[in-house]
């Protein structure tokens, strides 16, 4: 591998940032400074300014935060991905998304450089809740609730039994344990509803609560704790808590003062209407408890 690339991959700095750090002789492997087109391989040992990089940032404190993904951030850990949630985020650890949020819906999507809690979160055996705010083009009736509720059938499955609440004329919750290709916008596609907004509100016992578009948060202990089963042993989520506001650690500033007030109108009431944070190629929030340097939505 490269060295800029391993750097970059490592969460130390960019590759642009690795190719000036190289050329200013601040980078070794095994002791020798490295040059442009240095190659790392496996048990090399790759220091920054003096400190160990790579492999060695394993041993880091664990990072678990909670975002408010605004439309247009793609999930998706590919630098080069105009938009992506990484660069969105720029936290000084090498974070990446647990699981997926479509790039035209927002809301909660946890991050962390903790592969070890991936599985427990996502594996479809575990059935943990997901729950969605949907705004839609027509009135919700009691019978699109009932068949929503039901299982739609869809063009390769037939989704599963799920809690649905009409929350307004055309606004509904819906809460799932599966984890289809674009669910919630097929099934009303399916009964003749096109999604006008769709935010996500809840993973299991983790709430988007106050937390503005764009804007992240650290996870609190008892959320952490709740996330990590004992060994061998499996863990059922709590009920849902309170979360903690965005006040856990440094405020984070509004992305370029676009994000999306609380009690606006929209398709989805609180929070205003989708589409309203950051847009891709404008700065995003600040790194929270980090620091303040700010990121790039």
């Amino acid at each position: 591998m490269r060295l800029n690339k391993y750097l970059s991959e490592s969460g130390a700095c960019s590759r642009r940032e690795a190719d000036t750090f190289i050329e200013e002789g601040r980078v070794t492997v095994n002791g020798t400074p490295a040059v442009l087109g240095t190659q790392v391989n496996e048990g090399d040992e790759v220091k920054l300014d003096g400190s160990p990089v790579g492999s060695a940032r394993k041993n880091v404190k664990p990072v678990y935060i909670a975002l408010n993904k605004p439309v247009g951030i793609t999930c998706t850990t590919e630098r080069h991905v105009e938009g992506n949630i990484v660069d969105f985020v720029d936290h000084p650890e090498r974070v990446f998304p647990i699981g997926r949020l479509d790039k035209d819906s927002e809301g909660l999507i946890l991050l962390t450089n903790d592969g070890d809690i991936v599985n427990e979160v996502l594996r479809a055996e575990h059935h943990h809740e997901k729950e969605y705010v949907v705004g839609v083009d027509r009135a919700v009736t009691p019978e699109f609730l009932t068949a929503m509720a039901s299982g739609v059938r869809l063009s390769d499955a037939t989704t599963k039994k799920c809690k649905v609440e009409k929350l307004g004329a055309k606004l509904f919750k819906i809460t799932l344990t599966q984890g289809l290709n674009r669910q919630i916008r097929r099934m009303c596609e399916a009964l003749g509803y096109t999604v006008e907004g769709l935010r996500r509100v809840r993973i299991m016992h983790i709430q988007l609560g106050s937390l503005a578009v764009g804007r992240w948060r650290n996870l609190n202990d008892h959320e952490i704790a709740a996330l990590l089963p004992p060994a061998g042993q499996p863990k059922q989520p709590p009920r849902p808590q309170p979360q903690q506001p965005q006040r856990q650690g440094h405020p984070q500033k509004p992305a370029s003062g676009r994000g999306a007030p609380p009690g606006r109108g929209g398709p989805l009431g609180r929070g205003g209407p989708p589409g309203r944070g950051a847009p891709p190629g404008k700065r995003g929030p600040s790194r929270g408890s980090h620091g303040s340097r700010r990121g790039r939505g």
